[in-house]
């Protein structure tokens, strides 16, 4: 019997009784089983999204989707090499592009902050490395800073009601390994420049807004630590400032500057509200 074929014996009933397969989320599940009819697809049959960008970056990422979906090899030795952890002191950052391409050390010097932030990931993509590159790495705190992606699709349309599962399920797996959880909001978008427009588009403020609320009620309720971005990057349209982002997505180091004592205030309140747990 293949792998797919194992998958498809899960039903509905014995996924909640399997001790792997009930921490993932249906929307996941579904992906999975999706992938070997995604595989034989040529890339000009792939369903078009109505976004040439989105079109074209999906189907530049099919082999990661069926070979590699949650991209476990993107940090494995870097994982591996890691010296055994100092709990006090390692606090991982999780998340997409944006963290990706946050150089930690020259915002945050001296400081064991180790960045695990992989272009192009949604949710489902980081619950599946979540043990790899979060639990096995022993730290006291993780940084979780994600959902712009699933809101644009970039792993096909999803709801933020599946959005909202896959963080619930990273948050009760941190919970079960007593590292400390923040959530950061949803960063605002901009569409002032060219390069923007899709990207905006892709991303409608209700949806964002919408997430974001159910962050920090989230947050609220469980006792965990609400990184508020959101907040100190948007302008008076409701946009990401002009200055912050050129391709109305990503920030500049300007924009950094600005999350970086944001994301230490809310570390060091996780560090000090988990004291004696």
């Amino acid at each position: 019997m293949t792998y797919y074929a194992r998958l498809s014996c899960f039903t509905e009933e014995n996924m909640s009784l399997h001790p792997i397969i009930r921490t993932i989320s249906q929307p996941l599940f579904a992906i999975l089983l999706s992938l070997p009819a995604l595989a034989q697809q040529p890339a000009s049959s792939i369903p078009s999204t109505g976004f040439a960008g989105l079109d074209q970056y999906r189907a530049s990422r099919i082999s990661i989707y069926t070979d590699d979906f949650g991209q476990l090899a993107r940090y494995r030795e870097g994982d591996a090499a890691l010296a055994p952890a100092t709990r006090e002191k390692r606090v991982v950052f999780l998340g997409d592009s944006i963290t990706e391409y946050w150089k930690l050390p020259n915002y945050f010097p001296g400081k064991l902050y180790i960045n695990r932030g992989v272009d192009g990931q949604t949710t489902p993509e980081m619950l599946v490395r979540f043990r790899q590159d979060v639990i096995h790495l022993h730290p006291r705190v993780v940084v979780i800073l994600a959902g712009t992606n699933d809101i644009a699709g970039v792993t096909g349309p999803t709801l933020n009601e599946d959005i909202e599962a896959n963080y619930a399920s990273m948050a009760e797996l941190a919970r079960a390994h007593r590292i400390r959880m923040v959530f950061a909001s949803v960063l605002p978008v901009h569409n002032y420049t060219h390069d923007a427009e899709e990207s905006f588009a892709l991303r409608p403020r209700a949806r964002i807004l919408a997430l974001n609320k159910w962050l920090k009620d989230y947050c609220a309720k469980n006792r965990l630590v609400y990184l508020d971005y959101f907040s100190a990057l948007v302008d008076e349209r409701g946009m990401l400032q002009r200055a912050l982002a050129d391709d109305g997505l990503h920030p500049t180091d300007a924009g950094y500057r600005i999350m970086a004592p944001l994301a230490e205030k809310a570390i060091q309140k996780a560090l000090v509200e988990n004291r004696g747990r």
